[in-house]
């Protein structure tokens, strides 16, 4: 199934998700092959989620796409339609949004190089994984802009580079290449490429245009072959970080990574900005998705005011 996900460029998370809903497929009818099961008992396991785990309407959602992407691409025959399934009821939440003050107060909170990623996430509206994968040669500092490789849904797009994290990024590259060079002197300085690139240009890997503008402060070891690398700052390290500076910041808020992007989109509704321009500066597929920061705001096209306000 893990070869079929790759075919298919699933991403990490995706494959990741995929094969635990597999598993507890399985252990839930007792450690039977899924090849002796069919569509009865994925839909006793898919409503059992629903009836008594509670799930969400999306976690649901994942799991058949898990069973589904097993029986139509890893044992090759059609389930079909899925009779009697109970659905969890499906819910829309309105996105945790920080206001400007608050924003400040959290990023005030985190040090020199969590404090830079953080505020690339507001001041790009990046998501976490895109900004901790990062390479140099995606910062276009004369065209002031931010190439995003490879976003949710296999998608490059391009957003701005904020004029005031110019310099601080400047500043992060420069101990960036003193790493690279440090591990280069020392026999290393590769880092892992995208896709098929890494063997189409085998020497590509050493060349500081494809180094992370956030690399690790420890090389990683193999330890069969004794090679050493260096990956990007891992996710948890800057999620720690932000839930720490939210706390220390004293906002009520349950903001985390993800808090800084929506709070990009609404700060640009707010300023004016049309929804499709924002839509393209997320990545949305769906105009319909940027449309949720529409409802953070209480707003149409010019803003709806309580009838309180005007007495």
């Amino acid at each position: 199934m893990r070869a079929e996900l790759r075919a298919r460029h699933y991403s990490a998370a995706t494959e990741k998700a995929y094969l635990q809903w597999v598993e507890r497929f399985i252990r839930f009818h007792r450690v039977r092959h899924p090849a002796e099961m069919g569509a009865e008992e994925i839909n006793a396991f898919v409503t059992h989620l629903a009836v008594v785990g509670g799930v969400s309407a999306s976690t649901q959602t994942q799991a058949l796409s898990a069973l589904l992407f097993l029986y139509r691409y890893v044992l090759g025959y059609d389930v079909g339609e899925m009779h009697g399934l109970v659905r969890a009821r499906s819910s829309e939440h309105v996105p945790v949004v920080m206001t400007r003050p608050e924003v400040r107060a959290v990023l005030a909170e985190l040090g020199d190089q969590y404090w830079l990623m953080a505020s690339l996430m507001y001041g790009c509206g990046l998501r976490l994984s895109e900004c901790l994968r990062l390479r140099v040669q995606d910062v276009d500092f004369s065209a002031n802009e931010i190439l995003v490789r490879d976003g949710k849904g296999a998608k490059d797009r391009v957003t701005m580079l904020p004029e005031s994290l110019k310099a601080p990024l400047r500043d992060q590259l420069r101990g960036a290449r003193v790493v690279w060079e440090h591990d280069r002197a020392a026999g290393w300085g590769r880092v892992v490429m995208p896709g098929a690139l890494g063997r189409k240009y085998p020497s590509a890997a050493g060349e500081w245009k494809w180094q992370w503008v956030f690399p690790q402060e420890r090389r990683w070891r193999n330890p069969k072959t004794g090679e050493q690398g260096r990956h990007h700052v891992h996710p948890t390290s800057l999620q720690r970080a932000v839930k720490d500076a939210v706390r220390r910041s004293g906002v009520q808020k349950n903001a985390g990574c993800h808090t800084f992007r929506h709070s990009f989109a609404t700060h640009l509704l707010e300023s004016g900005y049309d929804i499709r321009t924002i839509q393209e500066l997320l990545g949305h597929k769906d105009v319909r998705t940027t449309m949720v920061y529409t409802h953070v705001l209480n707003r149409g096209g010019r803003g709806v005011r309580s009838p309180l306000d005007g007495m």
